[in-house]
């Protein structure tokens, strides 16, 4: 009769391993040398169950410490003997604590969850979004049932244990050679039946009203921004507690002003004379109105930038800029003498091009140079 091999060079671990290193170092034989794993290699059954029996042995606190003393001899060899010819139909035990995690294991689930999260999109104005404001809104949400109080069951009834899962919420299902759970199919993961539903809530234990809420939209908030209304979403199952429901903002388009983060922009047009002989003009800002001195010869596309003349963010010290982008106003609906006095400027323009028009005569000096003529 060949020696039997020593359980922790069997396992490849020390002799203080902890359980746990034990346990791991055996999840990992077990795994690799299980025959259904292995039907092409005659040696994967005698090293699996060489495997199991060194496992049975010292994962039990008494038997390590009989073998530990005395060997093998120390060891009952009956019960070696059926460590080592179980077969496999507990090799899922081996995995129970590592699918527990995964699919609940053999613990009882509990059956109270905490309601959804709800999102409320909630569009405002450039102007609400810089000063603040409060506003109202009408939220449809699942609320505890008054009736039952959240049980489900008709009043004067209570619930019952779950006759599949037995109040475990989960049941166990045989795949191949694993073992794992599920939920109870009948009783959805709660571990309880409702024999006489609620009449009002049909035995869910929630109902879906509207609910109106007052929200405070700090100033500063951008598009996107989300506040936070602590247990104003979806009520909790069986008592658990009520979800959040997040506000999130949206701006509507300005006729005026388009936002970049804490910036305002605004298109300035500017007729054409007074592009050429500069001037003042007076632009909008969130706060009224300002002057703007317009210099000579302002071409389009110059930019303007009033300091703190922007938004203030949330979580900003100091506002932003308000940036005016000229736009010189071609004049359109020309009278006959306006026609004629353009006609006279065009002429006196075309005599010395390059001094009064020094983009246009650059771009045709390179226009030129580019068709070599």
């Amino acid at each position: 009769m060949a020696q039997k091999k020593d359980y922790y060079e069997v396992l490849g671990v020390n002799r203080d391993a902890s359980d746990d290193d034990i346990k791991k170092s055996y999840r990992k034989l077990a795994m690799k040398w299980h025959p259904d794993r292995n039907p092409d290699n005659p040696k994967a059954e005698a090293n699996f169950k060489e495997a199991k029996e060194a496992y049975e042995i010292l994962s039990d606190g008494n038997k390590r410490a009989a073998y530990d003393q005395y060997g093998h001899a120390g060891v009952d060899p009956s019960m070696a003997a059926g460590a080592g010819g179980a077969g496999f139909g507990n090799f899922s035990d081996a995995f129970g604590d590592m699918f527990g995690d995964i699919f609940g294991g053999g613990r009882q689930r509990s059956s109270v969850y905490r309601g959804a999260d709800l999102r409320y999109n909630l569009e405002i104005s450039l102007e609400e979004a810089a000063r603040g404001t409060e506003t109202r809104i009408r939220v449809p949400a699942l609320e505890e049932c008054g009736t039952c109080k959240g049980s489900g069951a008709k009043p004067g009834t209570s619930p019952t244990t779950c006759a599949t899962c037995k109040g475990q919420g989960q049941v166990r299902v045989q795949q191949g050679f694993f073992s794992i759970q599920q939920t109870c199919p009948r009783c959805h993961g709660t571990g309880k039946t409702i024999q006489n539903p609620c009449g009002t809530c049909s035995g869910s234990g929630r109902v879906k009203q509207h609910k109106t809420l007052a929200v405070k939209i700090p100033a500063g908030v951008d598009e996107g921004d989300r506040i936070r209304l602590s247990s104003e979403g979806e009520a909790g199952v069986n008592g658990g507690p009520s979800g959040d429901l997040y506000v999130v903002i949206q701006i509507k388009p300005h006729s005026v002003f388009q936002r970049d983060h804490n910036d305002l922009h605004c298109e300035m047009p500017v007729s054409f004379t007074i592009a050429a002989l500069g001037g003042d003009i007076e632009i909008p800002t969130l706060d009224g109105y300002a002057k703007i001195k317009i210099p000579a010869e302002t071409q389009s596309g110059k930019v303007f930038r009033l300091r703190g003349k922007g938004i203030k963010g949330v979580r900003s010290a100091t506002h932003g800029d308000l940036l005016c982008h000229v736009v010189v106003e071609t004049p359109v609906n020309l009278t006959a003498r306006q026609r004629e006095l353009l006609l006279e400027l065009e002429a006196i323009n075309q005599k010395s091009s390059g001094q009064h028009n020094p983009r246009a005569q650059g771009w045709m000096d390179k226009v030129k140079a580019f068709f070599g003529t």
